[in-house]
């Protein structure tokens, strides 16, 4: 035989059988057959829950499940790492772990497509599991995740069935080719063994496997896998209520927010000065829905029940044609606000007067707590005590002119000026239930957090930013600072080692609303510590001891340092 002749020949095992495939190549294959096996799984089920609806995507529903279960240092970790992005994170963090496990599912199907069928329905399970038991979950919540990981299992059996293929045994020949006398004499023992060996051969080590076949397969799941998640996006947006948003008119309020003064808003001689008023796409959001609650303002209802001696359910044209609608400038600020956060934002808002309407159905002097129900059951628990006596607290449809933007809780949301949103800002509210303290522990009291939340006295620094490189000479300091209920009535900047020096206040719009402030200075070049403080209008002066966010609010003053050059 010559060298040509012998490399040409296939590779042989013992009594010259074709050897079985590489491992590597095959196990590379394999997990990539689990990832597909995954995408299939997840169109289908992108596809059922257009049907169903964007929550009851798995998804969805088990990223729900995570912010449930995850422990609130981890909660507060993911939104000061990421802000408002942390959904987003908790979304792509979820599929990174969906694509780990088809993977594995992918290598053990190798050994046992059982097992990789039996992994597939777990994932099916966990997914339906946290789809029904969510707040406002239901029985139909379910489907997606199970017809997902049905369709995934066949995919998976598909994709893996061309990797673990009989390899036949050679007979044995006799140098001239022919067979031999004791391979004549077994041939019926060899077929049997071959026909015994033949379903076991797949889950054994000796098994070939056909790559044409397997990347036919791949391109096929892949090409289902991209139209039923396009198809399944396509049916959700059916749930979208933008259209609707657009065509609602607000209603004129009896009682307009005050003129602004001239020369309110510093930041239009300031640059890198926060502007008076957030734009609504710039508006902050902090909150646990990974999927925006969609409500149709025709479907709009809140209801009131529990300790009211005259409970009953409004929808949203009964709360616009009321002759009390109210349009007032509010700061928001979340709890999870660092020192020099950002997590703040300020707006006009249109609603309706939340003492009033209350007082309208007979609350009851027992009530300290109303438990406030978002259309995605989320629970807020809210004073009673203050919804009546703040002034300004409403049931707000409009933000800056305009309907509530959805991911700002259209149609309503509550608003109680001087609390922290995670006990006043209730969005997609649909249900006031005027209760206690001690009846009910909402969603954020069974996490430790506290049950009141006044809003902290704070000032920010904007410009000049930390570490930020400058020229040496005449440049201002600038910023914001709040005191809600009770408006500012100082801001002060330490320079370096220096005396504290008075900014420049904005003009005096409302105590609910954050108050801009300025410091012109001439900076030396070189390196400078720029520290703010704040004094409120009833004279409490801003502390300087650090707190941080959980349980009621971060404190502290900033303190940046800037490089002049």
């Amino acid at each position: 035989m010559t060298t040509t002749e012998h490399a040409a020949a296939p590779a042989t095992g013992p009594g010259g059988a074709q050897r079985p495939a590489r491992r590597g190549p095959r196990r590379l294959l394999a997990a990539l057959a689990g990832l597909l096996a995954a995408a299939v799984a997840l169109g289908v089920a992108e596809l059922v829950a257009g049907l169903v609806g964007p929550s009851s995507s798995p998804v969805v529903a088990v990223g729900d499940a995570v912010i449930t279960l995850v422990p609130e240092p981890v909660k507060q970790f993911a939104v000061t790492t990421f802000g408002e992005d942390d959904k987003v994170a908790l979304v792509v963090g979820t599929l990174v772990v969906v694509a780990l496990y088809a993977g594995v599912l992918g290598l053990v199907s190798l050994r046992s497509r059982r097992l990789g069928v039996a992994g597939t329905a777990v994932f099916g399970l966990l997914g339906a599991l946290a789809a029904v038991t969510r707040p406002a979950g239901g029985p139909l919540g379910a489907l997606p995740s199970l017809a997902g990981a049905a369709v995934g299992a066949v995919a998976l059996l598909a994709l893996v069935r061309p990797l673990t293929l009989p390899v036949p045994a050679r007979r044995a020949t006799s140098p001239a080719g022919s067979p031999t006398d004791a391979s004549r004499r077994h041939a019926d023992e060899v077929l049997l063994d071959r026909l015994r060996g033949t379903l076991a051969m797949a889950d054994r080590k000796g098994t070939g496997m056909d790559r044409r076949r397997f990347f036919v397969t791949g391109g096929v799941a892949l090409g289902a896998a991209a139209v039923t998640g396009g198809a399944g996006r396509l049916l959700q947006r059916r749930f979208d209520v933008s259209t609707a948003r657009g065509d609602l008119a607000l209603p004129a309020p009896s009682s307009p927010a005050p003129a602004l003064p001239p020369g309110a808003d510093l930041a239009e001689q300031v640059p890198g000065l926060t502007p008076l008023f957030t734009a609504n796409r710039d508006f902050y959001r902090v909150d646990t829905a990974i999927t925006v609650p969609q409500i149709r303002p025709s479907e709009y209802s809140l209801t009131l029940r529990g300790m009211f001696d005259a409970p009953r359910t409004y929808t949203l044209a009964d709360l616009f044609d009321r002759d009390d609608v109210i349009e007032r400038d509010i700061t928001l600020t979340c709890v999870s606000n660092e020192v020099g956060g950002t997590l703040a934002s300020t707006a006009r808002w249109t609603g309706v007067p939340l003492g009033a309407l209350l007082r309208e159905n007979g609350i009851r002097s027992a009530s300290d707590q109303l438990v406030c129900r978002s259309q995605d059951g989320m629970t807020i628990g809210a004073s009673t005590r203050a919804a009546l006596e703040v002034e300004d607290a409403m049931l707000a449809f409009g933000q800056n002119g305009e309907p509530l933007p959805v991911e700002h809780g259209f149609p309503v949301r509550m608003l109680i000026p001087g609390l922290y949103g995670y006990v006043s800002a209730c969005k997609w509210l649909t249900e006031i239930e005027a209760s206690t303290y001690d009846a009910f522990d909402v969603y954020w009291t069974q996490r430790d957090w506290a049950r009141q939340a006044p809003v902290k006295l704070f000032s920010r620094i904007d410009t000049p930013a930390p570490l930020r490189r400058f020229p040496a000479g005449r440049t201002a300091i600038a910023g914001v600072a709040w005191a809600q209920t009770r408006g500012i009535a100082r801001v002060e900047v330490r320079i370096d080692e220096g005396e504290w020096q008075e900014a420049q206040l904005s003009p005096q719009v409302d105590a609910d609303l954050w108050r801009q402030w300025v410091l012109p200075h001439d900076f030396a070049p070189g390196s400078h510590q720029l520290t703010v403080r704040a004094t409120a209008a009833d004279g409490e002066v801003q502390t300087g001891e650090r707190a941080a966010p959980f349980p009621d609010g971060a404190s502290g003053l900033q303190s940046i340092r800037v490089i002049a050059t």
